[in-house]
């Protein structure tokens, strides 16, 4: 196939890069953005030339390169790597019981290098663009992707330029910062960062633009939650999977690499219905999904303090609905006020301090349980995709001083 090197193939089966939309085909070996028609461009296999086994997977280092054939990266020496992937998948006894889902079960990204589920992305990504050829990268964020990349950045010797919204996470400045980003902040949402970010790159010469979606390697990191789900279960699926959506890559990602493990023959049977949870205050998938609509409209004035969930028009709108279309799955918004209260009883509960967005799930799989779209008997999985030390406001703390000698109350 062009764009495969037999010599590679032994660590990657990457083919070239195809339109999800028009159906071109592109070359994975330069530098690539969107398709010319402005739909992202999706990462293709040649996955008849992988030999391995899942016994084999099992004796590879626990982290997410374990599926090297499965990821863009031409050779070995080309990842750039700080341990990431092979999070828990964690069962949640008493969450679920009192959500009436005994079968319950988190995938918790809190323990990702930079926090959050976002080191996937930018590991993968940073790594086939150091391997391109790329010195320097800019992208806008809510945060969290920010602080991932210009880690990653840094530890690959790249440039990073970032913008991100005024409102973002405070942590995820000081991240930023601390890899030796170039980091702005803009007065609005994430759209405005990304219209600062894609004017810097037409700037710069040499510098890639790598907001979500507009380079085609991120997907490949997000999928690799997907393939760790189904080893974690023993090579099978679960009857479930609930993710919350923003930009959507990671819902798209675990959906393409679901359909990848049925190709080569992992694991077999259907595939898990696929949930996508927005904040009420930006639920553009949701009102689409709702209409049957192929893509989604814009959400005016979104806010929610799910932060890492405000987006309001998803680039990849269309994939995300077609992953929720094919698996009978649904689209479900909830409330900050919701969220919040669930993200305690992770805690109270559990002992897990997730993050809002992971809430956001917890609330969806209560709301659906009480609709019965859920069942008693369904294994559901749902994405923590962060560390709540993030977002330190979401928790108020009110503990009294006490004065040398003081003793707490009897």
């Amino acid at each position: 196939m062009t764009g495969v090197h037999p010599e590679s193939v032994r660590y990657s089966a990457l083919s070239h890069l195809g339109c999800p939309r028009c159906g071109a085909r592109r070359d994975a070996d330069r530098v690539q953005g969107t398709c010319s028609c402005g739909s992202p461009l999706l990462a293709r296999y040649d996955l008849r030339r992988i030999q391995v086994s899942p016994r084999d997977i099992a004796g590879r280092p626990p982290d997410l390169w374990r599926y090297h054939e499965l990821l863009p990266v031409r050779e070995a020496g080309h990842v750039v790597s700080l341990g990431e992937g092979m999070t828990p998948l964690l069962a949640l006894p008493e969450l679920g019981r009192a959500l009436g889902v005994p079968n319950l079960l988190m995938k918790d990204e809190s323990l990702i290098p930079t926090g959050t589920f976002k080191a996937r992305g930018a590991a993968v990504g940073i790594s086939r663009a150091a391997e391109l050829g790329v010195s320097a990268i800019a992208m806008p964020t809510n945060g969290n992707a920010g602080a991932a990349w210009s880690a990653y950045a840094a530890r690959a010797g790249m440039r990073s330029l970032i913008v991100m919204p005024a409102a973002a996470p405070a942590v995820t400045r000081a991240e930023c910062a601390a890899a030796g980003a170039e980091l702005y902040l803009v007065d609005g949402l994430i759209g405005d960062a990304g219209r600062l970010a894609a004017a810097a790159v037409r700037q710069r010469p040499g510098y890639q633009d790598v907001a979500t979606l507009r380079e085609p390697y991120r997907i490949e990191g997000k999928k690799t939650m997907g393939l760790e789900i189904a080893e974690q279960l023993g090579w099978r699926l679960p009857g479930v999977i609930v993710y919350p959506t923003g930009g959507g890559v990671g819902i798209i990602g675990i959906y393409k690499a679901l359909r990848e493990l049925l190709e080569i023959g992992w694991v077999s049977g259907g595939l898990p219905r696929l949930v996508a949870v927005q904040a009420a205050g930006c639920a553009p998938i949701v009102r689409a999904f709702g209409a049957g609509a192929a893509v989604s409209e814009p959400w005016p004035d979104a806010r929610t303090v799910a932060f890492g969930i405000t987006v309001p028009k998803p680039l990849g709108d269309f994939l995300i609905l077609q992953a929720l279309y094919a698996t009978g799955g649904t689209a479900v918004a909830v409330t900050d006020e919701a969220l919040l209260a669930d993200q305690r009883a992770v805690a109270r509960l559990e002992g897990c301090f997730i993050c809002p967005e992971g809430a956001a799930c917890v609330t969806a799989v209560r709301q659906l349980r009480q609709s019965g779209w859920l069942s008693e008997s369904d294994e559901v999985v749902v994405l923590n995709t962060g560390t709540g030390l993030i977002y330190p406001d979401t928790i108020p703390v009110g503990a009294p001083v006490l004065p040398p000698p003081g003793q707490p109350p009897g």
